[in-house]
C-alpha cells in the first residue's frame, strides 16, 4: 500500500471518472487502473463498482478513502512542518471561496498576489460554506475565505474584511422612491434570494426576519447574485448584493442600489484554517493580499453597522 495508490483512489472518488483522475494525477489511466487494482488485490475489498456510465464507491470502499483521505493529509504535512521551518514560501497554496464573494474578491487580489509570489502555486476553487469546511478538514484545501459563522469554533478564524449587505431594487417597485431600505419594508415585496445553505441568504433572512423569503424559493430555485440583478434589472422585485459588487456596476446599475437604514447588516468575511495548519507563511500571503485590496474602511465594523 503506497501514498500513490491512496492518491488514485481519492481522485476517483472525488471525480467518478478514471480518465478524469488518471489525467489530474499525470497518469495514463490503465496505469491508475492497475495500481487500484493492485490495492483491492492487497485489501481482498472491492473499492469501485465500475460500469460503462460510472464509478461509485462501494460501502466499504468509502470508508477506505476517507482513511486515505487523513492519511495524505498528515503525509503531506510533514513536508509543511519542514518547508514552513526552512522558511520557505514556496509550495501549493490550494484556496476554496465560498460564491458570493468569489466574483467580487478575486478580481481584487488573486492575479497581483500569484505575479508577486512566483514560487508559490496558487490553486482556487469555489464551494459552498459546508464543503470548504469538509475540504479543510480532508486536507482538499489548505484556506478557505468565507463568511464567519457560529459553528466554526473547531477552525482558526483570521479577519479579512467587514462588509454591507446592500438592495437592488427595480425601478418599477414602490422602494425604489426610498433613499434607503428598512426591513420592515421587505414585508410584502418579491425577494429574488439564493437558494437556503447560503450563508448569505441565511443571514438575511434571519436579520430581515423576510416573511417573503419563501415566494422567490418557489419562483426560482438554484440561481446565482448575478441572475437575480438581471431579474430586478427586467422590472421584478427585490435582491441583494455584497458591498464589493459596487465597484462593478455601471451608473445605471448603481441607480438600482439602496442602503440598509441603521443598523446596517454586516458579514464579516475571514481566512479558515484548520487548527493544526501550519503553512502561515502562506496564510500571512493570502491575508495581506486580500486586506490591500479592499477599501481601508471595510477593514474595521463602524457603529452603524451590525454584524449578521
Amino acid at each position: 500500500m503506497t501514498l500513490q495508490q491512496m492518491e488514485y483512489i481519492v481522485a476517483v472518488y472525488r471525480l467518478r471518472h478514471f480518465a478524469k483522475a488518471a489525467e489530474q494525477c499525470g497518469v495514463t489511466q490503465p496505469t491508475l487502473s492497475a495500481m487500484i487494482q493492485k490495492l483491492e488485490a492487497e485489501l481482498d475489498v472491492k473499492i469501485f463498482e465500475r460500469s460503462s456510465q460510472q464509478v461509485t464507491p462501494t460501502a466499504i470502499g468509502k470508508l477506505v478513502v476517507e482513511q486515505a483521505w487523513r492519511v495524505l493529509a498528515r503525509a503531506r504535512k510533514i513536508k509543511d512542518i519542514v518547508a514552513e521551518e526552512r522558511g520557505l514560501v514556496g509550495g501549493t497554496c490550494r484556496i476554496g471561496i465560498i460564491p458570493t464573494i468569489a466574483p467580487y474578491l478575486l478580481p481584487r487580489f488573486f492575479n497581483k498576489m500569484t505575479a508577486d509570489n512566483p514560487e508559490v502555486k496558487f490553486t482556487v476553487a469555489e464551494m459552498k460554506t459546508a464543503d470548504c469546511k469538509k475540504a479543510l478538514s480532508r486536507g482538499e484545501i489548505d484556506i478557505a475565505i468565507l463568511v464567519s459563522l457560529d459553528d466554526m469554533e473547531n477552525y482558526e478564524q483570521t479577519p479579512l474584511y467587514y462588509e454591507q449587505f446592500l438592495a437592488y431594487v427595480s425601478k418599477s417597485d414602490a422602494l425604489y422612491a426610498n433613499k434607503s431600505i428598512k426591513t420592515s419594508d421587505l414585508n410584502d415585496e418579491f425577494l429574488w434570494l439564493l437558494d437556503e445553505g447560503h450563508c448569505f441568504r441565511d443571514q438575511l433572512v434571519k436579520f430581515c426576519s423576510l416573511k417573503s423569503a419563501q415566494a422567490s424559493k418557489s419562483t426560482y430555485s438554484l440561481g446565482s447574485i448575478e441572475t437575480f440583478m438581471r431579474m430586478v434589472e427586467g422590472g421584478k422585485g427585490v435582491t441583494f448584493i455584497p458591498e464589493l459588487a459596487l465597484d462593478q456596476l455601471t451608473d445605471s446599475q448603481r441607480q438600482l442600489v439602496r442602503p440598509f437604514a441603521i443598523p446596517i447588516p454586516t458579514r464579516q468575511v475571514v481566512a479558515l484554517t484548520t487548527k493544526s495548519f501550519v503553512r502561515l507563511s502562506q496564510l500571512r500571503l493570502v491575508v495581506d493580499a486580500v486586506r490591500k485590496s479592499v477599501p481601508e474602511r471595510m477593514l474595521k465594523m463602524n457603529n452603524i453597522e451590525q454584524r449578521v
